[in-house]
C-alpha cells in the first residue's frame, strides 16, 4: 500500500515536535493537534455540505407523511393527527410510547390552515410581540 501526499503531510509534522537537542517541544506537538482537529472537523463539515447537496438520505418517499396537528393532554404526553395514504391517525404519544387511537379518512377532516393562534384581546401573537417591541424606548 503506497502512502498518499494526504499521510506523508500529516506525518512530517511529527518530526518537528522534537526540538534540536532532543527534548520535546510541547509547542510543536499543541499546533499538531489543531491542525489534524482542523482538518477532521473540515472533513466532517465538507461531508455535511454533500449529504445536504445530494440530498442523501431523504428519499423518494420523504412526502407521504404529513402531521396535521397536535395536542398536549398532559405533562408529557401529547394526542397528535398524522396523514399517511389518504388516512388520517389519531395517535396517542406518551414516552417511551406511540398508541393508535383512531383512523380516519382525510376527507372528513377540514383542510389544513396557517392561521396562526389568536389571543384573548383579538390580535395574533406577531401583532402582539411588534407592538410590544414598538413600545419599548
Amino acid at each position: 500500500m503506497r502512502p498518499t501526499p494526504l499521510a506523508i503531510g500529516l506525518l512530517a509534522p511529527s518530526t518537528l515536535a522534537l526540538a534540536a537537542d532532543g527534548t520535546l517541544d510541547v509547542a510543536g506537538s499543541v499546533l499538531q493537534m489543531f491542525l489534524g482537529l482542523a482538518l477532521i472537523l473540515g472533513l466532517l463539515y465538507a461531508t455535511l455540505l454533500f449529504l445536504k447537496r445530494f440530498g442523501a438520505g431523504a428519499g423518494g418517499g420523504a412526502n407521504l407523511l404529513k402531521v396535521r396537528g397536535a395536542a398536549p393532554v398532559g405533562p408529557r404526553e401529547r394526542v397528535v393527527l398524522v396523514e399517511v395514504a389518504g388516512k388520517v391517525l389519531v395517535l396517542g404519544v406518551a414516552p417511551g410510547r406511540i398508541t393508535q387511537l383512531h383512523t380516519l379518512d382525510a376527507a372528513e377532516l377540514p383542510p389544513a390552515t396557517n392561521e396562526t393562534t389568536r389571543l384573548p384581546g383579538g390580535k395574533d401573537f406577531q401583532t402582539w410581540l411588534k407592538q410590544t417591541l414598538e413600545r419599548r424606548p
